[in-house]
């Protein structure tokens, strides 16, 4: 077995843990920062070294870095091709897929030899199938913390739901959106893969999470095939393509007591530790207690950082967050960004994803090596524009009509008591009063503000683009927990870094489904357990018809948001999640250690 011994640090026996962190987007990062965080600020007794290894870019693990992290650029599992956002292009994540499998013993080797180089005694991993197999390979338990594993979702691109659809006759009202869509579904068929064609593929990642010991399994998750023996793959069984729901005979195995699968020997001692299941808190980052956004002074001092007029920072103003995140960490544009993430609103459609030579770099230095480039189809562009006469564009999400943004009074005009000369004009005011109920409108009505995340204000500059009435932007470095707990509503789409804050704050959530990620049910079902969720079709996204699902959102969970602010006014219950976490990582660090000295290899 590795030492425990620190380098430099006689007599030390700290653990060395090694945390593997998908690359694939912000859930992954700060929840991978959070129990890192936890785990450094254990007692010095059993705090443990921490090194984080990602292709996710240095600074999203900025908070648990600051603590003592150590970051290690690597790419360590294949990505999920998406073109947009809210699409996904399912021949070349097959093609991405069967490029990284073929480098995948060169990458394990890599890992192996860096494991032993370092003395490390155990590997977490969210939820890199690689980080369990070097584990398993050095002789070192692993863990992995996540609540979804990519063996079902690879898997799922065998299913017949198509994530494609017809637009509705309000889309033609904007040329360019017509024709665009019209560019995006032409050159991203949305053809099912078959599952002869997965198996094979999908029967590798399945068996590197074969090779961990303990699965942290957290809120918001779906079966996990690498565990439990049901349900079987592929996760396209699991879902049923008329309600695009969740079959419920899988809900209920999920919440009942399942039989593992047996565990991998390690060799060559033949050894093998007893799987075990332990359900995770949630992983989350929380709002800064200092920030006081729940008090009338806090909130005006956020408000005004924001650029809210001074007269909309009142009790009476209500605030939706639009935040669709978007970002992944592989794909950067040719554009000469220096950063792994994407910026997503404009995404072009792109020629994903020429595998060059993977890199490996420990980060000594400050800024990030960029992994490969991707080629660009020049021919094959979204729009640039973030706003136009009749469109928005919201980062990470697809192109929303401009509908009105409210309707000035959506309650019937008050009307002289009728009369016999009145009842014409009577008629048409409830006539006009109806119409309004049912039009489209971004807003509920003009008591509502939104705060855009993900663009600049640079970026709603251009010629001839106007911000729409009530729409601000937040910047660029906002806290997103202050935010969110700030915020009435939240609209975006399901992930589990939204879902998760939405929750911790008691924030309704609006959330736009993108039917070909199966991990989206896990979440859905965490939301109607804990919190409050509507969800919002697509089409009615880009129809600019948000106004009637945030309301509805808004009026579900009003009272226990107010309850949740309250709280937070006073105080109460704020370090609830971090000793959630710390027990957490307690429960890590014993572990590790009775199983990390057993001459497992």
């Amino acid at each position: 077995m590795p030492s425990t011994t620190e380098p430099g640090d006689a007599g030390s026996k700290a653990l060395k843990l090694v945390y593997y962190c998908s690359g694939h987007g912000y859930g992954h990062a700060t929840r991978v920062s959070a129990l890192a965080r936890h785990l450094l600020s254990l007692d010095k007794t059993i705090r443990p070294v921490v090194h984080i290894v990602s292709s996710a870019p240095q600074h999203v693990f900025s908070d648990s870095i600051a603590c003592g992290a150590r970051y290690r650029y690597a790419i360590i599992d294949p990505v999920i091709v998406q073109p947009l956002a809210y699409r996904v292009d399912r021949q070349k994540s097959v093609e991405v897929l069967k490029g990284f499998l073929a480098k995948k013993d060169e990458l394990l080797e890599r890992e192996r030899r860096w494991l032993l180089e370092i003395g490390a005694n155990g590997v977490l991993s969210d939820a890199a199938f690689l980080g369990c197999l070097a584990g398993k390979a050095v002789g070192i338990p692993s863990i992995l913390v996540t609540n979804f594993s990519f063996d079902s979702v690879y898997s799922y691109l065998s299913t017949t739901i198509l994530d494609s659809h017809s637009p509705s006759p309000v889309h033609q009202l904007h040329p360019n959106h017509g024709r665009e869509t019209g560019v995006i579904d032409a050159l991203i068929p949305d053809d099912p893969i078959s599952w002869m064609e997965l198996e094979p593929l999908v029967t590798q990642i399945h068996a590197g999470y074969r090779c961990a010991d303990l699965l942290l399994l957290l809120p918001g998750y779906i079966p996990m095939p690498s565990f439990f023996q049901q349900p079987p793959l592929p996760a396209s069984s699991w879902i049923d393509a008329e309600t695009l729901r969740m079959h419920s005979h899988v809900i209920e195995g999920m919440t009942s007591d399942q039989p593992l699968l047996p565990s991998i020997p390690f060799e060559p001692s033949g050894v093998t530790l007893p799987r075990k299941v332990i359900a995770s808190p949630l992983l989350v980052r929380t709002p800064n207690p200092k920030s006081e956004v729940c008090i009338p002074k806090g909130r005006s001092r956020f408000l005004r950082l924001l650029g809210v007029p001074e007269d909309r920072h009142g009790p009476d103003t209500k605030v939706l967050v639009v935040s669709f995140g978007g970002q992944n960490f592989h794909q950067p544009s040719r554009n000469g960004s220096r950063s792994h993430s994407r910026n997503t609103s404009r995404e072009s459609l792109t020629d994903l994803m020429k595998l060059k030579p993977l890199q490996d770099q420990s980060t000594n230095t400050k800024r990030s090596p960029r992994p490969p480039d991707i080629l660009v189809d020049k021919d094959a562009k979204i729009s640039a524009r973030l706003a136009t006469e009749s469109h928005i564009w919201v980062p990470g999400a697809p192109p929303a009509f401009k509908s009105g943004l409210m309707t000035p009074n959506l309650r019937t005009p008050t009307i002289i008591p009728p009369s016999p000369s009145l009842s014409i004009q009577q008629a048409y005011f409830e006539d006009v009063a109806r119409v309004a109920l049912d039009e489209p409108r971004l807003l509920p009505d003009d008591s509502w503000i939104a705060v855009v995340c993900g663009v600049s204000k640079d970026q709603w500059a251009n010629p001839g683009e106007e911000m729409p009435e009530a729409f601000y932007i937040a910047p660029k470095d906002v806290y997103m927990p202050d935010l969110t707990l700030l915020a009435d509503v939240l609209l975006g789409k399901l992930g589990y870094g939204t879902v998760s804050e939405c929750v911790d704050s008691c924030t309704p959530f609006v959330y736009v489904s993108r039917p070909l990620f199966v991990e989206e049910h896990g979440l859905r079902l965490l939301l109607d357990k804990e919190g409050v969720g509507v969800e919002l079709l697509r089409e009615c996204y880009e129809a600019g018809d948000w106004g009637t699902a945030i309301a509805e959102a808004y009026f579900k969970g009003r009272q226990q948001k107010e309850r949740r602010r309250s709280e937070a006014a006073r105080g109460v219950n704020l370090d609830r999640r971090d000793r959630e976490g710390r027990e957490l990582a307690t429960t890590v660090v014993d572990w590790v250690r009775e199983w990390g000295g057993r001459g497992l290899d």
